[in-house]
């Protein structure tokens, strides 16, 4: 569970300090005026913080309705929503300790032995690679973009933990 601490800013408004259960942390300042200020640490430096983006009321609002999980259906999907109802896209962050870590996607045969596939793969840098071939290499702390079935997904965070299928 993700632990949240409050801090009152007088004339400012309030703070909130999130740590996640991945490890993760941000701040969130909440300004009087209903300004919002998003805050991560830098990669550089984890003591230093970045300012990620700041927002009005409204687009906070906006984006806690989307983080919240709202539904949103484009009319285009309505019409094949049959054929991915089977479909599952995860985002799985690869902790320390994996034995998939430092191997590469070909040498774990990912798809033949899971079904699934990586469909992008975010690095601590914040990198991205869309469609990694065989021969990338999985690194500790990196995000990897997954789809398949929701069993097969299962499968696969089994596999990177222990590094065999």
């Amino acid at each position: 569970m993700s632990v949240i601490r409050e801090t009152d800013l007088p004339g400012i408004g309030r703070k909130f300090l999130i740590d996640t259960e991945e490890g993760d942390r941000f701040i969130v300042i909440l300004h009087e005026d209903g300004k919002r200020e998003l805050f991560c640490p830098s990669p550089e430096d984890p003591e230093e913080l970045m300012s990620v983006m700041t927002l009005t009321d409204t687009e906070a609002r906006q984006l806690g309705g989307i983080v919240g999980g709202m539904n949103y259906q484009p009319t285009a999907l309505e019409k094949v929503e049959h054929t991915l109802d089977q479909l599952s896209i995860e985002w799985y962050k690869l902790k320390k300790g994996m034995k998939a870590i430092g191997r590469s996607i070909g040498d774990l045969k990912i798809r033949e032995n899971t079904g699934t596939i990586v469909i992008a793969a975010i690095e601590t840098s914040h990198k991205q690679t869309v469609s990694p071939g065989p021969e990338y290499v999985l690194a500790e702390g990196m995000t990897l973009v997954v789809a398949g079935e929701r069993q097969n997904i299962q499968t696969l965070k089994r596999m990177l933990e222990a590094g065999e299928a």
